[in-house]
């Protein structure tokens, strides 16, 4: 998988620098222009306990402008915008460990720096009483929210 580089781009990008709970780092461009949320359409993925995606439909592929080669088999976090608290994920990763389900708002990064909101639930897939796996199904969140979430985000990552 290629990401960018600023050598690729031009402004009005910025360069970010994110680090990962598992240690890693990687540069992204961010473009602050946001692709709307397709009418009707779902979004949906799986992923391994450790947050590998393992299954990816055509809504995701097409909204985070990878193919699904470079989706399959990386880490879910790929997609984390910069300015996502890591709060938020802690968050969904502490409830679906403990089985419960988890909703909420998602401003997602696309491979080209733009980015979407979601509206996520994520739910533990369990399997003769061993979880296996998540599955997140993601679909249009309401303006009102999305508008809520960025302000409530900006703060907590003030706050980080």
């Amino acid at each position: 998988m290629e990401d960018m580089t600023s050598r690729d781009v031009q402004a009005p990008y910025s360069e970010h620098l994110l680090h990962y709970y598992d240690g890693t780092s990687r540069r992204v461009l961010v473009k602050d222009e946001e692709v709307p949320f397709p009418e009707g359409k779902l979004i949906v993925s799986r992923t391994d306990l450790q947050g590998v995606i393992t299954h990816c439909n055509q809504a995701f592929v097409e909204m985070s402008g990878y193919v699904e080669e470079d989706l399959i088999g990386k880490p879910h976090y790929i997609l984390r915008h910069p300015d996502m608290p890591k709060a938020a994920f802690k968050d969904a990763w502490e409830t679906v460990a403990r089985g419960e389900k988890w909703h909420g708002y998602v401003k997602n990064l696309r491979k080209d720096g733009l980015y979407y909101w979601v509206y996520a639930t994520i739910i533990l897939n369990v399997r003769d009483g061993k979880p296996i796996s998540c599955t997140s199904v993601r679909r249009k969140p309401s303006r009102a929210q999305v508008e809520a979430h960025a302000e409530l985000y900006a703060r907590m990552k003030q706050e980080e």
